[in-house]
């Protein structure tokens, strides 16, 4: 297992600290909706908004964000962002109402958008080959941890202090991540391109109007102007966005990238997997509180197993993935996990934890340790240095829409409750997502002939 020089340790701390709280953030919230839903008010729809008013900023401007790592520089972009990130992290913490939590949640979205793909790119300026799936498979077990850890960490907050502090678990590592940033000296040639800031107008407003439509519409149903106009006018711009992108100067998000293969084949998967890991890591958080009668911090540990297998594994099955080839794994990954999902089915009135909810968690993740890291080393690995940061934002806009819009439809996926019926509706088309994801990586995914000529030579 190839080892990380001192440069490289430091730019794969940096990348998994960055990366942390953005994701720690769109998870720590679930486990958290129910207080705030008491707090602030608000029933279904307002928990709907709390979630994706994080993700439609993330979504839509991180496109634009890995335009500007490419141009201006990965380092610059990183310190924006983690300032903007603390400042409206705090904002969120002392929202007194719905709307201004979900505005400065939006804030919070956008000041996330500017750190994932420039953590990212990071690595894959500085690292090829199996060091960098190594590499990736360390950032994946941290981050993908945090995004299962988050709710633990929010039941503690909610149960013991108060849901306001589930926001201000930024600080330190932001302070931190801004230290370690001022001691990389790491040579960047920034190319100063221009960046395409209507093209990121279009993306937002397009994504944020279909969503409204998609988050209101059992309240107001389709024949109400306030939801087919959004519906109709957030399409066309952000068909209109696409088009701009065919443009052969400077586009925000290259068609041309989804000619390679292996990254348009690993972003359908990662479009299916990660709105299943959507799906599933709302309606569990929130289900085993409101319907289960658990605390917050109950609530909280029953992803812990997740979490768990993830930073075991990650890291060996990224090295493994590196040496054999990504295929396999992004196949029988989500299967596996779809397995997880309809262990969910065995979930009833008389809840047991052990016995109901206990092994899902476990198959769970096995499941997703086997995915991510090769998911992500191989979405990454087929694109050039040059383009690292906006084949980041992309994967990642790709897998945060699909958070996005599974979350918006979720009034129509459990009936408009969720209740135990709808829990178990929850469960199905989670299992459906992650089982197409597994078939489309079987169907798409290749080994890169330059990595495979390299391993067949040693």
């Amino acid at each position: 297992m190839p080892a990380f020089e001192p440069m490289q340790r430091l730019v794969v701390t940096i990348a998994i600290i960055a990366s942390f709280v953005t994701f720690l953030d769109g998870t720590v919230v679930n486990v958290a909706l129910p207080a705030i839903s008491e707090d602030l008010g608000g029933g279904i729809t307002t928990q709907q908004w709390v979630v994706d008013a994080y993700l439609i900023t993330l979504s839509a401007l991180i496109l634009l964000a890995g335009s500007l790592s490419d141009a201006y520089g990965r380092v610059f972009i990183m310190r924006i962002g983690l300032i903007a990130f603390g400042i409206s992290s705090v904002a969120v913490a002392a929202a007194l109402d719905p709307l201004t939590l979900i505005i400065s949640r939006a804030a919070q979205g956008a000041a996330g958008a500017l750190l994932v793909p420039s953590s990212l790119a990071l690595i894959t300026a500085v690292m090829r080959g199996e060091v960098q799936a190594r590499a990736i498979g360390v950032w994946t077990a941290f981050t993908t941890g945090a995004m299962v850890v988050g709710p633990l960490m929010g039941g503690l907050f909610v149960d013991f202090l108060s849901w306001r502090f589930v926001f201000l678990i930024n600080v330190l590592p932001i302070a931190i991540t801004l230290l370690l940033l001022s001691r990389l000296h790491l040579p960047e040639h920034p190319r100063g391109t221009r960046v395409d800031w209507f093209s990121g107008a279009l993306c937002a407003v397009g994504l944020g109007a279909v969503v409204f439509a998609l988050i209101e519409q059992p309240n107001l149903g389709w024949s109400s102007p306030a939801i087919w106009l959004p519906a109709v006018v957030g399409a066309a711009l952000f068909a209109w966005f696409l088009l701009r992108q065919r443009r052969p100067v400077a586009p925000m998000m290259p068609l041309s990238l989804f000619r390679v293969r292996n990254f348009g084949w690993g972003n359908i998967a990662t479009l299916f997997v990660y709105a299943a890991l959507a799906l599933n890591g709302f309606v569990v958080s929130v289900y085993l509180q409101q319907g289960a009668g658990l605390s917050a911090t109950a609530a909280g540990l029953a992803s812990l197993p997740v979490t768990v297998l993830m930073i075991l594994l990650s890291s060996r099955v990224g090295s493994w993935a590196g040496r054999l080839g990504p295929r396999l794994f992004m196949t029988v990954g989500p299967l596996l996990m779809a397995v997880g999902a309809l262990l969910l089915l065995t979930v009833a009135e008389d809840f047991s934890y052990w016995w109901q909810v206990l092994p899902s968690m476990i198959v769970l993740g096995l499941g997703l340790s086997l995915t991510v890291a090769p998911l992500t080393s191989t979405i990454l690995g087929a694109i050039d240095e040059g383009h690292s940061g906006i084949a980041s934002a992309v994967n990642n806009a790709i897998s945060r829409v699909a958070g996005l819009i599974v979350v918006a439809l979720l009034s129509t996926i459990v009936g408009g409750v969720l209740d135990l019926d709808g829990f178990h509706s929850a469960a199905l088309v989670t299992a459906v997502l992650f089982a197409v994801g597994g078939v489309v990586s079987w169907i798409g995914i290749r080994r890169n002939p330059v990595e495979a000529a390299e391993q067949a030579q040693r």
